[in-house]
């Protein structure tokens, strides 16, 4: 039963998506199979679009906001822009627990560009990096900070204004990755400003694979060059002369090739479904299932991972399975109810939504009970 979805942090459904989804998939196929010159009169408006409901979810101004396929290649991107030398004999700043896709990449570049990447580490016992353990390694040397704001495997909230006034005062270059709160918590590019910020539209904003974005302050914009560069990087991509290339003046200049608008058209009508609800009502919906599975958690004795403060977690609780049950066995076992949750490592990851239910959340509190007690 959809009621007892719990995967936001995954995958964002609302109601109607499938229907919405095959209507959008649909009238691509039909403009996009039709014999005449119809097609990027239609779908580079619908693009931009999708880029204009991102800027208004990051209250960002025009062109500083464009697509990627994923958080990865969009900071890639951005990391490869910066000006030469800008992170050589510098330190890049990370967090344990950062999205470990992007500290795979940070760790292959490091010797290759001439920067050593600094992890901050977990206390003993503990299961996300601490506020204060990351400022106090947040020293001059850093030349690029990258900020989780919403861990993905404790739900762990930043103090991000604490976070940026240090690192204004360091001198740093400032990203954050936004991905496991923004659509759910609001954020704000200018509040505190930020040098860039990476996310995508898969999780609390319900879109699909291959909907990212990247986010470059207009004082960054004009200092980044893009390794990958093409046609859709220059003021007038129908420019033809090969020998008089000039970067966009805004973001446009990260657009590189042909663009790839499928994912974002795919994507529309989850943004156009986010953009007309109340906002405040989707998170005091969140907040009030979040506290019953802080119930549900003490009264099975699973210890949770994430804050119970509401200021310092974002819309999961991640809770501690006990040795003697296999979380992957548990998850199975979830399913086979129709509850839908999943797991990494010992740690069950809940994430409640739109679609989940008070009931779909007393399901989830009798279907434990009996997994875990026999």
């Amino acid at each position: 039963m959809s009621d007892a979805y719990f995967l936001y942090h995954s995958i964002g459904m609302y109601p109607g998506k499938d229907a919405d989804l095959a209507r959008a998939l649909s009238a691509f196929a039909q403009v996009w199979g039709k014999p005449d010159d119809s097609q990027w009169g239609h779908v580079l408006p619908l693009r931009a679009r999708f880029i204009d409901r991102w800027r208004a979810i990051l209250n960002a101004a025009p062109n500083t906001v464009t697509t990627f396929e994923n958080v990865t290649s969009a900071f890639h991107s951005l990391l490869l822009s910066l000006p030469a030398g800008h992170l050589q004999g510098k330190t890049v700043l990370v967090g344990a627990d950062c999205f470990p896709s992007n500290h795979f990449l940070l760790n292959g570049m490091a010797a290759r560009h001439g920067f050593t990447l600094k992890t901050v580490p977990f206390r003993q016992g503990a299961a996300h990096v601490e506020d204060e353990d990351f400022l106090d390694a947040w020293t001059p040397d850093v030349g690029l900070a990258l900020l989780t704001w919403v861990s993905s495997t404790t739900s762990h909230r930043i103090n991000l204004p604490a976070m940026v006034a240090h690192g204004r005062r360091m001198g740093s270059l400032i990203g954050v990755d936004v991905t496991q709160g923004v659509g759910l918590i609001p954020f704000d590019v200018h509040a505190p400003e930020v040098d860039f910020a990476v996310t995508t539209s898969l999780k609390w904003m319900c879109g699909t694979p291959g909907a990212g974005i990247l986010y470059a302050s207009p004082r960054l914009t004009p200092h980044l060059t893009p390794e990958l560069r093409g046609w859709f990087s220059q003021e007038n991509p129908f420019n033809w002369d090969i020998t008089n290339f000039t970067y966009a003046p805004d973001i446009r200049r990260f657009d590189n090739g042909t663009p790839s608008c499928l994912s974002a058209l795919a994507s529309l009508p989850a943004m156009d479904w986010h953009a007309g609800q109340d906002h405040g009502a989707i998170l005091a919906h969140n907040r009030h299932l979040t506290a019953q599975l802080f119930t549900l958690a003490d009264d099975l004795a699973l210890p949770p991972l994430t804050p119970r403060a509401e200021g310092k977690r974002g819309g999961s609780v991640m809770l501690r399975l006990p040795e003697s049950h296999p979380a992957g066995a548990v998850v199975a076992a979830l399913r086979a109810q129709g509850i839908t949750s999943d797991n990494r490592s010992q740690t069950l990851r809940l994430s409640p939504g739109i679609i989940t239910s008070e009931a779909g959340v007393s399901r989830l509190h009798r279907a434990l009970a009996q997994i875990l007690r026999g």
